[in-house]
Formats: structure tokens, C-alpha cells, sequence
């Protein structure tokens, strides 16, 4: 009887054993890869070595373009649509991006007389509904965010919400397991 009790108490010795010594790698590992956050003047210091490379002349070049300062200009035109998170009345103008773009499924759309690329993160069960679009539709754009690079003559309109006719046609999913 006694070796019984032995041979089922050794097996959950063993096991307990090796999930508490796994979860203590975990926790080390976690407080090892969480990076501090930088200060202001780190951050400036950062930036500026960024701007002396390649990548960044290229993008300051960019910025100082016409085409560059027409691409931030249209950003800006909506930044306090974006940061109420209010309606913004969009004409779609093409069903497809630009060529060579990767941005997913999206398509362009005229707000306040502005081109945007407005991109969306469908499900499945979503892309019927937004592949019903068509050109010269007028549709609600909610959104908290835009984008912009040099590889794209238009601001980026990340869309969270879209209405046509006063029903949703696209409403983004929550992230699941974050913020």
C-alpha cells in the first residue's frame, strides 16, 4: 500500500516541481525584456541620430517636398475629427489603392475635398459588406487614426468605423488580450 501512495505522490512531486521552475524562467524573462522608457532628451538624441541616416535625409527630404507637405497638410486637415473620434463625411473615389501599396483592403475615399487612403482590418464576415462599396458612395468615416510615408502620395485614414445610408457596414473588433 505504501509503495502505492509513493508511486503517485513522486509523479506530482515532479510535475509541480517543474511547473513552479518554469514559471519562475518566465517571470525572469519578462522583467528582463521590458525596456525602460527613454526621457525627452534621450528621445531627442534618438531622433537626431535617426535623421542623419539614410532613411532619415530621405524622409526630411520628403517632408520638405511639396508633395510631402500636401500629404501632411491633409493629416492635419482632419487631426481634431481623429481626436474627438466624430463623424467625417467621405465620398469613395476608387475601390483600390495605389499601385504597389500594402496596406491590406481598403480603399480611397474624398474628405473635405482631401484624397485619403482609408484602410481597413476586416473579418471575414465584414469584407461582404465593405466589397458593396462602390465609387461616388457617401459613407461616415470614424477614425483614431492617420498615417502618412514618403512611399504614399496620401495620408493613411486607418478606418475604425464606417456608415453608408445610416447602417454599419464596418465596425473594427477589439484587439483581444491588450488594449
Amino acid at each position: 500500500m505504501k509503495k502505492v501512495i509513493y508511486a503517485l505522490i513522486l509523479p506530482l512531486v515532479v510535475v509541480s516541481g517543474l511547473v513552479f521552475a518554469n514559471r519562475v524562467i518566465k517571470n525572469e524573462t519578462s522583467k528582463k525584456s521590458t525596456p525602460k522608457p527613454l526621457s525627452a532628451a534621450e528621445s531627442e538624441a534618438e531622433m537626431k541620430k535617426w535623421e542623419a541616416t539614410p532613411d532619415g535625409i530621405k524622409y526630411k527630404k520628403w517632408e520638405a517636398s511639396p508633395e510631402g507637405k500636401k500629404v501632411l497638410a491633409g493629416a492635419a486637415k482632419i487631426r481634431k475629427h481623429l481626436s474627438a473620434f466624430t463623424n467625417m463625411e467621405a465620398v469613395v473615389t476608387s475601390l483600390s489603392l495605389p499601385p504597389g501599396s500594402r496596406l491590406g483592403f481598403g480603399v480611397m475615399a474624398r474628405i473635405d475635398g482631401v484624397d485619403y487612403i482609408v484602410t481597413f482590418e476586416p473579418e471575414k464576415s465584414q469584407l461582404e459588406q465593405l466589397h458593396s462599396l462602390k465609387v461616388n458612395d457617401k459613407i461616415i468615416i470614424k477614425s483614431h487614426t492617420v498615417s502618412f510615408a514618403p512611399k504614399y502620395a496620401y495620408p493613411i485614414v486607418w478606418g475604425d468605423y464606417v456608415e453608408r445610408d445610416g447602417i454599419i457596414i464596418y465596425k473594427r473588433a477589439p484587439r483581444k488580450g491588450g488594449c
